[in-house]
């Protein structure tokens, strides 16, 4: 995963909050070019992770707002093989930014409304503001999360808070189970070469350029070519083959978290659809 920055050492050696140490090499900026396109509002810091202020197709500006970062971003820990926390309580701040990467304001949760690493690798927290509120604060809306499974070839922005920085390439194509350590993720999203992510953009929204919706959540990459090792996943297709990709990047998919979500942005697991796992 990608390393969470400022985390215990334990911590750090998960990719899902940045696939490098703080001190990683900065990437070429030939291999992550900005888009105008997409910026940075909506996104947001945290002290080790980037994440994003998220609504779904259904939520309303006066529901309560929600931030979504990986699931090993988690405050108390890495949610172990199997585990699902939710209604955890919670006073994270989030540094929120604007379109030129300011940080503008500092928003804060009160409830880890759901986080796992089980499946996918996601945290979603609830803040103690509404969406209606930020905007007339700060004039920042949210970012849409997606509700269809995204498409191979498609040209993507991995906007990361942390650093402030974004990270173009496209869709490769999808693993079947990404592998690492004592944790796997089904459905995975693979970047081609040019998404050269490094720690502290873990959690960073994947944006599709042509829509400004969220597909995925930024969370890992294989640094050192070793099988299926923590920081370096391995691909297992369906009949149990596994590869290797050295320095290639993955996110995990999101289209399947409106449907656990009602009326007031509340979670409800037994929701029609809902396949994410459960406690």
């Amino acid at each position: 995963m990608k390393k969470p920055l400022g985390a215990v050492v334990t911590a750090l050696v998960l990719a899902g909050a940045g696939a490098a140490p703080a001190v990683a090499a900065p990437v070429k900026d030939s291999a992550a070019p900005t888009l105008q396109a997409v910026n940075f509002a909506g996104t947001v810091s945290l002290s080790n992770c980037s994440g994003s202020v998220i609504r779904f197709p259904n939520s309303a500006d006066t529901d309560p707002a929600l931030v979504m970062t990986n699931g090993h971003c988690l405050e108390t820990g890495f949610p172990s093989p199997g585990e699902v926390i939710t209604g955890q309580s919670s006073s994270r701040s989030f540094g929120l930014l604007n379109s030129s990467g300011s940080r503008i304001a500092t928003l804060r949760a009160n409830q880890v409304v759901y986080s796992t690493m089980t499946d996918t690798d996601v945290t979603i927290y609830r803040l103690t503001t509404t969406y209606s509120a930020i905007r007339s604060s700060y004039g920042i809306s949210p970012l849409t999360v997606q509700d269809t499974h995204p498409t191979a070839g498609t040209a993507i922005t991995v906007v990361s808070g942390y650093w402030k920085r974004t990270y173009a390439c496209n869709i490769d194509g999808f693993v079947y189970r990404l592998k690492e350590g004592d944790w796997t993720w089904k459905d995975s999203v693979r970047y081609t070469s040019a998404c050269q992510t490094i720690g502290g953009t873990s959690g960073s929204p994947v944006i599709d350029n042509a829509t400004g919706k969220v597909v995925a959540v930024n969370n890992t990459g294989n640094e050192d070519g070793e099988r299926c090792t923590e920081n370096n996943p391995c691909e297992v297709d369906a009949s149990g083959n596994v590869t290797v990709r050295q320095g290639i990047n993955y996110a995990e998919e999101t289209y399947q978290i409106p449907a656990c979500f009602t009326t007031g942005n509340k979670l409800n697991l037994s929701a029609s659809g809902c396949t994410l796992p459960k406690p």
